[in-house]
């Protein structure tokens, strides 16, 4: 009775220390331990996978991911700095939080991209409307101006002359061109009641 109740103590002991001989296998290239190690594991690695990543298909993605990487670096586990269960379990936790990390940005920015190609609509009517008023408003206010000035910043803003080109068309110094369209610009601000 003593005996079976000392085995039963030394078991989970002895599974650990089972799981540790069949990690140094594993580093070792040894296929067959890396077989028996996962048939023993898998399903509390799953477990503890699927807890963090809520998409089962994804929790099995992350978990062939982690035994890939146990496959990869077996060879750089020390058994006298950890048990090989927390060695995985730890890789297991990285990996799933790196996923749920990942679908969140992936998720993030589709719905930036997602935002920015939404059409606004927009009310022609009204904003034909506002065009209409605001073009009354500047051609009432040209009218506010000098008949120099009025032409000066009709060739310049309607006709697309530079100041050169101007001076030149009505024969004139740029000097003086430049005095009407800063005069005339100064005049219009204030007309519009644009303080800037």
């Amino acid at each position: 009775m003593l005996g079976r109740v000392d085995d039963a103590i030394s078991e989970p002991a002895a599974s650990e220390a089972t799981l540790e001989h069949l990690l140094e296998a594993t580093g070792r290239g040894d296929r067959a331990a890396f077989a028996e190690l996962y048939d023993r594991t898998a399903a509390r690695v799953f477990g503890l996978v699927r807890r963090l990543v809520v998409d089962p298909a994804q929790a099995e993605e992350v978990t062939q991911d982690v035994y890939l990487e146990i496959w990869q670096t077996a060879p750089r586990f020390m058994a006298d700095r950890g048990a090989a269960l927390s060695w995985m379990f730890t890789m297991a936790h990285r990996r799933a939080v790196d996923r749920v990390r990942s679908a969140q940005s992936a998720h993030d920015r589709d719905l930036r991209i997602g935002a920015r190609d939404v059409e606004v609509p927009v009310d022609t009517v009204a904003e034909s409307a506002e065009v209409r008023i605001e073009h009354e408003r500047a051609h009432e206010a040209l009218a506010g101006l000098s008949e120099q000035q009025r032409e000066c910043v009709a060739l310049a803003y309607y006709g697309g002359l530079t100041q050169a080109e101007i001076a030149e068309r009505l024969g004139v110094p740029l000097g003086t061109v430049k005095t009407r369209l800063r005069d005339g610009m100064i005049r219009l601000r204030r007309l519009l009641g644009v303080t800037a």
